[in-house]
């Protein structure tokens, strides 16, 4: 279970650098990407096709560009990642009453 978590944030947070570097560099191209991020070319693509699909940003000849709905989903990221930090925080096992073996 706590693979999968873990796995889960890791592909979030590849996501967040994919969008990060199109909002810096757009338009900008998988290979550019891949080549400064380490990412393997199919997983920046991954990443960029989800993006897409979340409307964040959208394909252009030059390569990936920023949408309407971008600055607004940035405005809202920090706030919704503290809250799940938080909710994250309140599940810790030791401060459950001991268990008996």
């Amino acid at each position: 279970m706590i693979d999968r978590l873990e796995k889960e944030v890791d592909m979030l947070e590849r996501h967040l650098q994919v969008l990060r570097m199109v909002i810096e560099n757009e338009p900008i191209g998988i290979v550019k990407m891949s080549n400064e991020t380490g990412y393997p070319h199919h997983k920046v693509r991954y990443s960029l096709r989800v993006l897409e699909e979340e409307n964040l940003i959208e394909p252009s000849s030059q390569g990936a560009i920023t949408t309407e709905r971008t600055a607004e989903f940035v405005d809202e990221l920090d706030g919704k990642i503290d809250e799940i930090v938080e909710k994250i925080g309140g599940m810790r096992i030791e401060d459950a009453p001991e268990l008996e073996g």
